[in-house]
């Protein structure tokens, strides 16, 4: 006689398998519609922590499942595995974003310049929704930046504002930041694109001259007098002769959303560019902030190789 043994079947791993796929297909739909579609911020966070809990629910499911295999050799392995595949995207996005919650200071808004940071030109304005309404930068906020970023300062070339300008529009276009608005710069478009080219002149009239055809400007244009670092006419020179640029940038994988400010101000022979980077939405930008502005300056100093003072 023939003795056939029935193997139990682990209904934790076949569950486990089905709410991590459920997880899965939510993370994926979440990423894009945030990426690419019109889902908010605020919303992009909510759904994401509920498909990182379907996810910790099947990576529970699927280890009572693994257990069920080693100890009765209970059917349901595979899907246990399939499971703990499917669940790892959604539990590594907000895992990353637990850990830096943690480890980074509780900051939205980083500047180079602590004392004196670049004034927003326009206010960025964001619905928060269910997220906590945002608070004003505080000292506390700045010497929380200080302890956690103190390599994060401005950068000063020698050399013509206008020369550090186009420079600072290029860096700005190859690092995906939009400008959006700019103070300071005779320019028709913020974006820094040619103008438009003169008319040639018509026959039997005389050409208007053209002052693009001079000899080439000197790198350093000398200040005729010294200015004082720091008084009321100082600062009010430094309103009338301050270039800012005002842009917006998305993250490239998870399309998260952050204003940048780029100011350059003109100091005896040199130009100082100073930046601030603050997340949209929020009131913990996850470190974020500090590194957008890390990777402009490193940029724009290699654009500018050769003429960065310390």
């Amino acid at each position: 006689m023939t003795i056939r043994f029935d193997r139990p079947v682990s209904h934790a791993a076949r569950a486990a398998r089905l709410i991590a796929s459920f997880a899965l297909v939510l993370c994926g739909v979440i990423l894009v519609g945030h990426r690419f579609g019109p889902l908010e911020t605020p919303y992009f966070v909510l759904l994401m922590l509920i498909s990182a809990g379907f996810a910790a629910v099947a990576v529970l499911l699927a280890v009572i499942g693994l257990t069920q295999l080693w100890r009765v050799a209970a059917i349901g392995g595979v899907s246990a595995f399939r499971a703990l595949i499917y669940a790892a995207l959604p539990l590594v996005i907000v895992g990353i974003g637990v850990e830096r919650y943690w480890t980074r200071p509780a900051i939205y808004d980083v500047s180079t310049d602590l004392v004196d940071a670049p004034e927003w030109l326009a206010a960025p304005q964001a619905k928060q929704i269910w997220l906590p309404a945002r608070h004003f930068v505080t000292a506390e906020d700045r010497e929380a930046q200080y302890a956690a970023y103190p390599a994060l300062t401005g950068r000063r070339y020698e050399g013509a504002i206008d020369r550090v300008l186009e420079a600072v529009r290029k860096v700005a276009k190859d690092n995906h930041i939009t400008i959006v608005k700019a103070e300071g710069a005779d320019v028709v478009d913020p974006n820094g694109y040619e103008k438009p080219k003169r008319r040639a002149p018509r026959q039997n009239q005389t050409p208007t001259p053209d002052d693009t055809a001079v000899t080439d400007m000197p790198d350093v244009v000398p200040v005729p007098t010294p200015r004082p670092f720091r008084d009321g006419v100082a600062d009010l020179i430094r309103q009338n002769s301050d270039v800012v640029l005002q842009g917006e940038i998305r993250t490239r994988l998870l399309g998260l959303n952050f204003d940048v400010l780029i100011r350059l101000r003109e100091e005896a022979e040199t130009t100082l560019v100073d930046v601030r980077v603050a997340s949209r939405y929020g009131q913990d930008d996850l470190g974020i902030s500090a590194n957008i502005a890390e990777t402009y300056l490193k940029a724009l100093d290699a654009e500018l190789l050769g003429i960065a003072g310390s």
